[in-house]
């Protein structure tokens, strides 16, 4: 009768532990679908990264269209963009001066930055939408490079290729952005955007992946700007 009982009470355990375990995987499941579809559908519910290697729990949450808001405006907005010269993936010398006569997006991204990942399909859509009309788009990653091993230096480089290929970057991507950061008043959340116009002044500054909408409404700004 003992036995009875005690294999009674392992099979409601059993079947206590199956229903608890079903009831917390919908309420995850709940969770994430909520979450997902908040990335969604409100690029701006996570925009900003700190500018150094992390993972979500690193990624900063402001309210939607409040990025910028809650930053100071960029000291360099009205201003001519300060000129640089980078290495594309291929090895090719890449300047802004270069580009002289041409609206230009400098977007700062990098390959561990999770909101950097959301907004680079759309600003590759809208690379190819306007490049017509003379736009070009600079991928400057802030990756980090090891300046004092070659070989190290060269696997980092090919990581950076490989999150280009994967993310379909269909614009020039240069690498050793860390050494121009300065230049730009100091990039400490990424992504970061500067909107260039023809004559070389910065017509939009937007810290953070912001919308598509957006983006394309800083493009017409600096593709009409200096015209």
């Amino acid at each position: 009768m003992a036995r009875k009982t005690l294999v009674i009470l392992m099979v409601l355990v059993a079947l206590g532990l199956i229903v608890w375990a079903g009831v917390s995987n919908f309420h995850t499941g709940q969770a994430q679908k909520a979450g997902t579809n908040g990335l969604q559908g409100h690029g701006p519910e996570m925009v900003l990264t700190p500018a150094g290697p992390g993972d979500a729990a690193g990624t900063a949450t402001v309210p939607p269209d409040s990025a910028d808001a809650a930053l100071p405006p960029s000291p360099l907005l009205g201003k001519p963009a300060p000129n640089f010269e980078l290495m594309d993936l291929g090895g090719k010398k890449v300047s802004l001066a270069s580009y002289k006569g041409r609206p230009v997006l400098i977007n700062f991204w990098a390959t561990w930055c999770g909101p950097c990942k959301y907004e680079i399909p759309w600003l590759a859509a809208l690379h190819t939408q306007y490049a017509p009309q003379g736009f070009e788009i600079l991928g400057v990653s802030s990756d980090s490079l090891d300046q004092e091993e070659q070989s190290k230096a060269g696997e980092e480089k090919a990581e950076i290729a490989k999150a280009a290929d994967r993310l379909h970057i269909n614009y020039p991507v240069l690498i050793g952005g860390d050494t121009i950061t300065q230049r730009y008043g100091g990039i400490d959340l990424l992504p970061q955007s500067f909107y260039v116009d023809r004559n070389g002044k910065i017509v939009a500054v937007i810290t953070g992946a912001g919308s598509k909408q957006e983006a394309e409404a800083d493009i017409k700004k600096a593709i009409a700007s200096g015209a």
